[in-house]
């Protein structure tokens, strides 16, 4: 076996995902290892859940850092909440809305996707009409969709629900920690998210939150959740606070590295953390309107942490994408699904959302084109 890290290179990565990572939380994965039971590491992951409810916008009790990546926190939120029959409206406008609907699927729901165009919002008053005409167990979205850079009203939603006793679920992988997320206030029952985009933490942790009614419903269950690793009423007696109950090794170096990327954006602050990402976004829209780009998503919807272009007549963009990784060491993104090769995904996330990345980028970008 040959040692391949000393040739691992130092990329600036500015597609939909990982981000890069600041100095700190490297250092913060350096630390000793000691035990996941150790009180001392509870002690973290107490402060850790804390930080964690400031950036999800919640109150919520059961408010953790999952062992796994975002794709666990998806899994986890519909494993916990669907039981064989149970009726789930999926409002779907990405590739991530769809893995929704495949996970739901499995479980034996009766799925129903209302689908819209990629690169376009959810239609709330589509929503609303489909709610008038049946009742849901669950309603899920996606709230920054990181295939098409659309930000979905997810608050609109959250507000055609109240009163129901329908549990509202968000993917806020993308969103976390680059945007406004207010879980309490729009009625989200169990949102998810990940480590590795606006929080600016390498991948493998995925923060999620359940609400009391999400809860009530897990205990409510006619039957066991069927996967024991993301099982709630198992969790909570090891991550959930009060007396711990051993459940699994959690990933002890994985978690300091999240304290301290949560860490870095509390202490920044949370209101500059979210009017920087918005800053360099409009900045890197200017500068690609003055090469001739254009953008994918109306700028009502667009988020700021994940930009999509659309690739003019004439591009490759994979050859433009290959040539910024080999000869730049920058990595951006093409598009997914029915917007492969019509699209570039260039990401603002965490760390990386400054003006000098996005001048790097932008230089690299006209030179490559100009040649």
């Amino acid at each position: 076996m040959r040692n391949l890290l000393d040739s691992v290179k130092s990329v600036l990565l500015m597609g939909a995902g990982p981000s890069s990572v600041a100095p700190s939380t490297y250092h913060a994965l350096s630390h000793n290892t000691i035990g996941h039971m150790d009180p001392d590491f509870l002690s973290i992951m107490e402060e850790l859940k804390a930080g964690l409810r400031v950036l999800f916008g919640t109150e919520n009790a059961l408010t953790m850092p999952l062992s796994g990546t975002g794709s666990l926190g998806m899994e986890a939120s519909f494993v916990n909440l669907v039981e064989k029959g149970d009726k789930v409206l999926i409002l779907q406008n990405g590739v991530f809305g769809t893995r929704m609907v495949d996970v739901a699927g499995r479980l034996g729901a009766q799925v129903t996707e209302l689908s819209f165009e990629w690169g376009t919002p959810v239609d709330v008053e589509a929503v609303k009409a489909a709610l008038a005409k049946d009742t849901y167990k669950i309603v899920a979205v996606v709230l920054a969709e990181t295939s098409t850079g659309v930000k979905n009203p997810v608050a609109e939603i959250g507000a055609l629900l109240k009163g129901m006793d329908t549990l509202f679920l968000v993917d806020a992988v993308t969103a976390i920690g680059g945007m406004e997320l207010k879980v309490d206030e729009w009625g989200i029952d169990v949102c998810y998210a990940g480590s590795q985009k606006c929080i600016a933490c390498p991948p493998g942790v995925a923060p999620i939150t359940f609400s009391d009614r999400a809860l009530k419903a897990v205990a409510e269950r006619k039957s066991k959740v069927p996967n024991w690793y993301v099982d709630t009423t198992l969790l909570a007696q090891y991550l959930g606070g009060g007396k711990r109950v051993y459940h699994h090794t959690a990933p002890i170096n994985m978690m300091y590295a999240l304290y301290q990327a949560v860490y870095n954006i509390l202490e920044e602050g949370t209101d500059k953390v979210y009017a920087r990402h918005m800053e360099v976004h409009k900045y890197l829209v200017e500068k690609l309107s003055a090469m001739g780009f254009e953008m994918l998503v109306d700028e009502k919807y667009r988020l700021p942490m994940l930009n999509t272009v659309k690739v003019p007549e004439g591009v490759d963009e994979a050859e433009l994408r290959s040539r910024l990784m080999k000869e730049y060491n920058i990595e951006i993104n093409g598009g997914l699904g029915s917007l492969a090769g019509k699209i570039l995904r260039i990401g603002l996330m965490g760390y990386n959302a400054t003006y000098d990345n996005v001048d790097r980028l932008i230089d690299a970008m006209k030179e490559i084109l100009g040649k």
